[in-house]
């Protein structure tokens, strides 16, 4: 198998799989694994750029760079919060919604921001996706406000780090470091009232370990994006909101009635046009490629 598929498998499949690591600590509030999150993810790293002794591309950030980072850190880390916020309190299926659409929301974003020109079956796809989430507004009675959070704020945080000069790893120690003050008064103040008082030695080794898996999922993506096409990432990519659902319908019993399922098929629908459309695309590029 192409090492780009396991790369890309392992980084999707950890992510899809990410449910049942913060169900581990639901019990803590989540603006406090998010900042433990960030700190730990910061050492993980700046381990592996010590190691590697990959430290020279920080003297040369400029203060323009460092504003880009200062504003993916800030979606990065309302993503990060509202995830860990919808697995500890019983929305894993919306939290697979909004994973769902963010290839979709990509298309819209290229094109509202980057002047791509999307082609009609991709505008389809949109479509469908958002008659979908009317449709869970309207029927079900709310706003599926999980699902979008996530969905606009990884969908603009993928938009700034496509612009940005620097790689996975840099960019995730850059984000880090730019979130580092806070998470650290943050978790300096909760330890001064006495809120973290009841965490126990098992709790903080699940938070010490929230640094590696979210770095390491991070190195495994970059790894299989460098080393396959953008249609075949396309279709792996589906594999982590897919885990998430099966996990939050039959193991986490999360209530699916008829509305939702409905919703979930307009999207399911669309993503099957949005692949289909781009694997034929992509077949079709190779057909007419010059020998």
């Amino acid at each position: 198998m192409n090492s780009g598929i396991l790369y890309a498998l392992g980084a999707y499949l950890s992510w899809g799989l990410f449910p049942l690591y913060f169900r581990q600590i639901a019990a803590i509030p989540s603006l406090q694994i998010v900042a433990h999150r960030t700190l730990w993810s910061l050492a993980f790293v700046a381990v592996v750029l010590l190691v590697s002794r990959n430290l020279g591309w920080l003297k040369d950030v400029g203060a323009a760079t460092w504003r880009r980072f200062a504003l993916s850190a800030t979606l990065i880390a309302v993503n990060w919060l509202t995830y860990v916020w919808a697995v500890g309190h019983g929305h894993v299926i919306d939290a697979s919604l909004g994973y769902f659409i963010n290839p979709l929301v990509n298309v819209a974003l290229g094109f509202a921001v980057l002047h791509e020109r999307p082609r009609p079956v991709q505008w389809l796809a949109v479509g469908l996706a958002a008659f979908g989430v009317l449709w869970l507004t309207v029927a079900g009675g709310r706003l599926p406000w999980v699902a979008l959070v996530l969905a606009v704020s990884f969908g603009f945080y993928g938009l700034m780090r496509k612009t940005a000069a620097l790689g996975a790893i840099e960019g995730l120690t850059l984000e880090t470091l730019i979130l580092a003050p806070l998470a650290a008064a943050g978790l300096i103040w909760w330890s001064q009232d006495g809120s973290m008082a009841g965490q126990t030695a098992v709790d903080w080794a699940w938070l010490v370990g929230t640094g590696p898996v979210t770095a390491g999922s991070l190195l495994l993506f970059a790894a299989g994006a460098r080393r396959l096409s953008l249609a075949t990432l396309g279709l792996v990519q589906y594999v982590s909101p897919s885990l998430q659902f099966l996990l939050g319908v039959f193991l986490f019993k999360e209530p699916m009635d008829a509305t939702r399922l409905i919703a979930f098929g307009f999207i399911w629908g669309a993503l099957a046009l949005y692949s289909a459309e781009g694997l034929w695309q992509a077949r079709r590029a190779l057909q007419v490629k010059p020998i």
